[in-house]
């Protein structure tokens, strides 16, 4: 007892109490009991939801644009292929803002960052649904990626803040559940959508639901922010969201031709410059944006190495595959959509084998073979065509499926095997910094791919539409099959503590 009031003055005098006026909220937080608002049993009842709303909607938003690109590009008169940057915008916008997220959590607490993000991802998806040209897509895009950066992050923050951990697992395991959905219901939707309505409606059904989940989230978010937070580091911010930001660019005009090449190249060179000077900048910081010293440990270089290359094939697979069916074989939206679903089900169901089969085989190897499986899946898209019968198609898309989340999750799973306590939440920030511009990328290389191709992407048959589709797979299954080099680097126990655990768990 004496040691639990010694522990509640120290709460009271170093201000870990947060806009707490209350004595109970101190005594919970010195007896370890979860931190809530004044509606106790209403804000952990709510919490998830709110907490799963958020992801669901941020989720949604990676797929659902997928098979309304053709749609989209008519009305909006651009090719399909010049699409590409209204996906790969939102993506690379996340990965910039996510490092910042909970910096600003700790600053300006849960509450009003959480808030101000699906205020900001509103905004957005009206300012996108209202867009009448490309450029102010893009740039909404933008802006409702700004939002979907800092909803995921402290949305997960206020759970462990608020559930003790006896709790946390099954609150964190129901939160999950919208964010394997959303991508499963994105195409479906997108498809519906753009069939019977307008494709403008894609970004309108966001708005009744985040308005709901905005005034939950004011009456009923607890509210966390720390006494003192470290100083942003702003310098490198604007050296890595800038040098990202226009590499991006550079590949978007690089396949639009919109630049000379002299102009390409020097912005290349720019950007290169700008992210050397991070990395630089980063090595002399004591708290940087982003800790490039992890990259040291061989475990977490190999999964998030491999992991941006391998997606950075894999990544521009749902770009490419509704252009595919809709533009080159004539297949409706729905019809789209449908073909798809396989990937997201087969993803879904393999959490169920995951542990055993890590356990059985081991990081090392599950990873270089499932590398070339994946690569050769994502290639053998190049044999569909107009005479290739459905059930073929949804076994080609079923297999890429399962292949692609038993990848992603085991990278994203070795991204911790040699990480200490303190090290955890930087290490998961990287890899979510990366894994979201490798997507951004990946839709970019994609497109590259195709329009190299394309004789003349702006008036070719759709023969020719097909043909270059087909060996962009072939590219992008050669380029995803390059990630199995860097885990040979990988050593047969890698891992080995995470896998034996997770084996031990009841699925």
């Amino acid at each position: 007892m004496l040691a639990s009031n010694f522990k509640l003055i120290h709460y009271l005098q170093y201000g870990q109490l947060v806009h707490h006026s209350n004595i109970k909220y101190a005594v919970c937080m010195a007896l370890q009991k979860p931190i809530v608002s004044p509606k106790s049993f209403d804000t952990k009842r709510l919490l998830p939801w709110l907490v799963a709303v958020a992801f669901f909607m941020e989720s949604l938003d990676t797929t659902i644009l997928n098979t309304a690109v053709p749609a989209m590009a008519a009305a909006l008169h651009i090719v399909p292929l010049s699409t590409k940057s209204v996906l790969s915008s939102y993506t690379l916008s996340v990965a910039v803002f996510v490092p910042v997220s909970g910096w600003m959590a700790d600053r300006f607490g849960t509450r009003r960052v959480f808030s101000t993000a699906i205020g900001l991802f509103i905004l957005g998806s009206l300012l996108c649904g209202l867009s009448t040209d490309i450029h102010q897509l893009v740039a909404f895009r933008v802006l409702q990626g700004l939002g979907g950066a800092m909803m995921v992050p402290v949305g997960r923050l206020t759970l462990v803040r608020t559930f003790p951990k006896n709790e946390l697992v099954r609150a964190m395991s129901f939160v999950a559940v919208p964010a394997l959905i959303g991508p499963m219901l994105g195409p479906v939707v997108g498809g519906f959508i753009v069939h019977y309505f307008t494709w403008r409606m894609i970004f309108f059904v966001n708005l009744p639901i985040g308005m709901t989940g905005f005034l939950f989230v004011l009456r009923y978010l607890p509210d966390y922010r720390a006494k003192r937070s470290d100083p942003l580091d702003w310098i490198g911010l604007v050296l890595f969201s800038s040098g990202v930001a226009l590499l991006s660019y550079v590949l978007e005009v690089f396949g639009e031709h919109s630049l000379p090449t002299t102009w390409i190249v020097g912005l290349l060179l720019v950007s290169i410059l700008l992210l050397t000077t991070y990395a630089v900048h980063a090595s002399k910081k004591a708290k940087p944006l982003l800790q490039l010293a992890l990259f040291k440990i061989r475990t977490f270089r190999v999964a998030v190495g491999g992991s941006f290359i391998t997606r950075l094939g894999a990544g521009g697979v749902p770009f490419l595959l509704p252009l595919m069916y809709q533009s080159g074989l004539g297949f409706t939206p729905v019809q789209s959509a449908l073909l798809i679903i396989p990937q997201p089900i087969a993803a879904m169901s393999l959490k169920f084998v995951l542990p055993q089969i890590l356990s059985r085989f081991g990081y090392r190897n599950v990873l270089i073979f499932n590398t070339i499986t994946m690569g050769g899946s994502i290639a053998l898209f190049s044999t569909i065509g107009i005479t290739t019968p459905i059930w073929l198609i949804v076994i080609q898309a079923f297999v890429f499926g399962f292949g692609s989340s038993l990848q992603y999750s085991s990278m994203n799973t070795l991204v911790y095997a040699d990480m200490k306590e303190r090290q955890t939440s930087m290490a998961s920030t990287m890899a979510s910094t990366m894994q979201q511009m490798s997507l951004s990328f990946g839709v970019a290389a994609a497109s590259l791919s195709a329009a190299f191709f394309i004789p003349d992407r702006y008036n070719s048959s759709t023969g020719e539409l097909i043909h270059g589709i087909h060996l962009a797979f072939i590219v992008l299954g050669a380029f995803t099959v390059i990630s199995a080099l860097l885990f040979y680097t990988l050593k047969q126990t890698d891992g080995s503590a995470i896998s034996m655990k997770e084996a031990a768990q009841p699925i």
